[in-house]
């Protein structure tokens, strides 16, 4: 009940000089409202490129084919072979001698034309198997994904990302219809929602514009090797598998999974012509990263706080000067220290406190506006509004601590007497 009245004295006497009170509060509105825009901001940043990396599967290994320095020096030879990457014998090879593996999904990445009636795109077709539906999950929007039964008979079948659809001004009717791909007609049985760009140093497995097929049906209509002309000269790759994803049992295994399935891949490659991307140690890398630009972002905009303390600092001594015939009157009827200070304090925290609350409004409002005009994503969450709010709390108790503890050794006789 005290403490209710010392509250309300305590806004009786910050009303009393209603505009010093509203700039001294500025330093810690403006303090909280940027701690809370900056952290919204640092959060949206990185939860985009975050909910990538886990889309990926953190229990999920990734193996790619990539040309070797010696093959990139030797592209400018007229009519030259490049031999590299991923094979049919590797797949074989980790099936069979990596353990703790639930299932794996090679892919052969080809681009071609195609034509749907009257529309004719360049897409790239992935040749894969019905188990990259199953690591690489992606909603289904019209008709099926690419079945067991469809590998077992070589079925001339197509699966449209939407992007892809869209480009070749397919919809959901078109699902039956033949598509001309690359010189044979595939009829197309589904169309899903595909996921395009880099998740950190990863590239994502489907891309805007990409076409599935079973594999085995790609290897017969496309084969192995591909030809393509750059600089007057024509260059001939020859790559099995462009991809194999690998997916663990148990999550904690995966980075030991990852070092034996590189362990294999030495020991039948002569040159680095592959790489291994890990997406849990990536995650755990970003989440890392994460919270050290959150700390540096809080830390530069807890700055305004600081100043905003300062100001609370000076106002609350010039106030103990202003009252301190009240003080000495106060302790002449009976009032003990304990109580100028719990009412300088009260003071401090009523002024810090309204100051947060006004600073949170404007906080949460800028990320909105932020991601209304420039589309940037921002992410607002409890700990980034809660925490600001008890930092500027703790700032009016800290810096309203010194002037509380000066008004009350000021001598009462001495205070008396003050004019």
């Amino acid at each position: 009940m005290r403490i209710a009245r010392d509250i309300l004295l305590g806004i009786e006497n910050l009303l009393l000089h209603r505009m010093r009170s509203l700039l001294t509060m500025l330093g810690v509105v403006f303090g909280v409202s940027s701690v809370v825009a900056m952290l919204s901001v640092g959060e949206g940043a990185s939860t985009e490129a975050l909910d990538q990396i886990r889309r990926l599967g953190s229990d999920n290994i990734i193996l790619s084919s990539t040309k070797s320095a010696q093959e990139e020096q030797a592209v400018g030879r007229f009519s030259y072979m490049s031999v590299y990457g991923l094979t049919y014998a590797d797949f074989d090879r980790i099936v069979e001698s990596c353990g703790n593996i639930r299932q794996t999904a090679p892919a052969k990445l080809i681009r071609k034309d195609a034509r749907l009636l009257e529309r004719a795109i360049e897409l790239r077709v992935v040749g894969t198997t019905p188990e990259w539906f199953d690591l690489v999950p992606r909603p289904v929007l019209a008709g099926r994904v690419i079945l067991p039964v469809d590998q077992d008979r070589q079925a001339p079948v197509a699966v449209l990302t939407e992007f892809g659809a869209r480009k070749l001004l397919a919809n959901a009717n078109t699902v039956g219809q033949l598509i001309f791909l690359g010189g044979g007609n595939f009829e197309v049985i589904g169309i899903v929602q595909n996921e395009s760009g880099n998740a950190g140093n990863i590239q994502v497995p489907d891309q805007d514009v990409d076409v599935y097929i079973p594999l085995d049906v790609a290897v017969e209509y496309f084969g192995d090797i591909s030809t393509r002309l750059t600089s007057g000269s024509r260059v001939r790759e020859r790559v099995e598998l462009h991809q194999i994803i690998v997916q663990v049992e148990d999550v904690s295994r995966v980075e030991a999974t990852a070092a034996a399935i590189e362990s294999v891949l030495r020991r039948f490659h002569n040159k680095e012509d592959y790489a291994i991307s890990v997406p849990l140690a990536l995650l755990q890398q970003a989440e890392a990263t994460k919270r050290t630009f959150n700390i540096v972002l809080g830390s530069i905009a807890g700055i305004s706080l600081l100043v905003g303390g300062i100001g609370i600092m000076n106002i609350m001594l010039a106030s103990v000067t202003e009252r301190t015939r009240e003080i000495g009157i106060r302790r002449a009827i009976g009032a003990k220290r304990k109580q100028i200070i719990h009412q300088f304090l009260i003071e401090a925290v009523v002024l810090s406190t309204i100051g947060g609350l006004i600073g949170l409004a404007l906080g949460a409002l800028i990320p909105y506006l932020i991601t209304y005009f420039s589309g940037m994503p921002t992410v607002l969450t409890a700990d980034g509004v809660l925490l600001p709010l008890l930092i500027s709390m703790a700032v009016g108790i800290i810096f309203g601590l010194y002037p509380a503890l000066h008004a009350a050794r000021v001598d009462p006789i001495i205070a008396l007497r003050h004019q």
